[in-house]
């Protein structure tokens, strides 16, 4: 997975989430719950590569940050509960799919969470 559309229509198949361009620059694009709007997914183009910022907890956040160098803490957000997954083509498919889910999860509306 290394293009915006493939991790747009990635994000797309989960349950009640919707695209959002919040800024004026069409670069930055977003990934939201349709219930309380939370973001799971921030979508942009930085040094030639797509890169996704997702939401993660403590002990995964430095597991792929130690196991990837195009992992790294996250770009233009909090660097204590986020990470930049750079799309280069070598972070694999089940990871980048496992750090997007744990995100989803995150950012739930409270009612869902287990």
């Amino acid at each position: 997975m290394q293009k915006r559309q493939e991790v747009i229509d990635y994000c797309l198949r989960y349950k009640n989430v919707y695209e959002d361009y919040p800024f004026s620059d069409p670069n930055w694009t977003c990934m939201r719950h349709l219930e309380n709007k939370k973001v799971f997914a921030w979508i942009y183009e930085r040094q030639g590569h797509i890169w996704v910022n997702v939401k993660g907890s403590r002990g995964w956040l430095d597991f792929f940050r130690e196991k990837y160098d195009s992992v790294v803490p996250g770009y233009h957000l909090s660097k204590e509960h986020w990470n930049s997954m750079i799309l280069d083509g070598t972070i694999a498919l089940e990871d980048i799919y496992a750090m997007i889910q744990e995100s989803y999860d995150l950012t739930l509306p409270k009612k869902y969470r287990q």
